[in-house]
């Protein structure tokens, strides 16, 4: 399989590695987009905030806006992200907000043949580990990702691109082709490139004895069944976008999994997530003033589930929630002034209390996926009677 592949590359003509550009070229559609404002609210908050936009590879300063009056204030500085001493600038904007450093960050090209998820996921789980590098010290990672590529030609245009940058590539090609080409190609030219499918690929064959296809998912050659899993998740679905907040409360008995919780802790998004996986969600808001229904107090209470939050960071998120719907003055500040807040979350806190064996999870700074997974941890825990502590916890 090696060698085959070897002789192919060797009779496509590799040309010389382009040359790296000392500064990466410029989106034009990054540019036009509205930049992000340095948050108000809780130091721990902006820190998520700009980790969050860091990793999604999103510009944090109003470049567009002021890369021109940078350029005509100090006419010497070529480089408006940078001064002849190659120091990172900082900017401040006319409406009082600082903005934070201004850096175009490392490039990291994600390739796949088939859709990229496994490439993108692998890499913003690895990310996870260097938010503090990348909050505390500045170090944003602009990802860029490339799907469906199932041929040599656009592939070395990638690569090729990847040497001009500087960036690393990260590749999960399942035509085994592909994947010598990329690796052959990225150590002829010194780019950095990690292949995440091939050695797990490599491993599975060998412990089963029997050779993978080679074939990308969609492939014409890869038929899918639909299996009673597929039509399982299209119920769930189905059943969770008509339960979504507190809709048909009579039919609470039939969901896997009940998410209780005040106004924006995320119980919509995090429904869709777990019926993805095949669980029928119902969630119920808590409003303070308003009666609970009756059924949520009828179902097997092993199945619900409390969600809470910071009051800080709630506030600053119905803030930014009741602006965008256009609420008015008075109804914007019973749903988001402080007091309002810290007393509904005080009532949910009362009806957790009141029924102790419904867990209750901490959502403040977590990701909806690791929400989704100590729901579904305790989920399976209490569905085959593993041993666990009575919950009287935050989780």
């Amino acid at each position: 399989m090696i060698s085959s592949a070897t002789l192919g590359l060797s009779s496509h003509r590799l040309p010389p590695p382009p040359p790296r550009s000392s500064t990466p070229e410029l989106n034009p559609k990054s540019l036009s987009e509205p930049q992000a404002r340095k948050q108000k609210g809780s130091p721990q908050l902006n820190r998520w905030s700009r980790a969050r936009s860091i990793r999604s590879g999103r510009k944090l300063d109003r470049l567009h806006q002021r890369t021109t009056q940078r350029l005509e204030l100090n006419p010497q500085v070529q480089n408006p992200k940078q001064s002849e001493k190659g120091e990172v600038s900082s900017l401040t904007g006319s409406d009082g907000y600082d903005d934070v450093e201004a850096t175009f960050g490392k490039a990291i090209f994600m390739v796949s043949d088939g859709t990229g998820w496994t490439a993108e996921h692998s890499v913003n789980a690895s990310l996870g580990q260097f938010e503090h590098c990348l909050v505390d010290r500045g170090c944003p990672v602009n990802t860029h990702l490339f799907s469906g590529i199932d041929d040599v030609e656009r592939l070395m245009e990638i690569i090729k691109q990847a040497a001009k940058e500087g960036a690393l590539v990260v590749y999960t090609l399942a035509d085994p082709s592909l994947a010598e080409h990329a690796k052959q190609v990225c150590k002829l030219w010194g780019i950095p490139a990690t292949d995440i499918l091939g050695p797990i690929t490599e491993a599975i064959a060998s412990h089963l004895g029997v050779l993978p296809s080679g074939l990308p998912r969609g492939a014409p050659g890869r038929n899918f069944p639909l299996s009673e899993d597929y039509f399982r998740r299209i119920e769930a679905i189905e059943f969770t976008i008509k339960q979504d907040d507190g809709a048909l409360p009579q039919n609470l008995h039939k969901a896997d999994v009940v998410l209780a919780g005040v106004s924006r802790t995320g119980k919509t998004p995090l429904s869709i997530y777990l019926a993805q996986k095949g669980y029928k969600v119902a969630n119920v808001p808590i409003v303070k003033g308003v009666k609970l229904p009756k059924s949520l107090f009828e179902v097997d209470p092993e199945k619900v589930f409390g969600l809470t939050i910071n009051p800080v960071v709630l506030q600053t998120i119905r803030r930014a929630r009741a602006k965008s719907l256009g609420f008015s003055e008075e109804v914007r500040s019973n749903y988001s002034e402080m007091d309002h807040v810290r007393e509904e979350l005080e009532f949910a806190r009362r009806t957790f209390a009141q029924n102790p064996v419904w867990p209750v999870i901490e959502v403040t700074g977590k990701a909806i996926e690791e929400t989704a997974a100590v729901i579904l941890r305790l989920y399976h825990d209490r569905k085959h009677k593993c041993s666990m502590p009575r919950i009287s916890k935050l989780y």
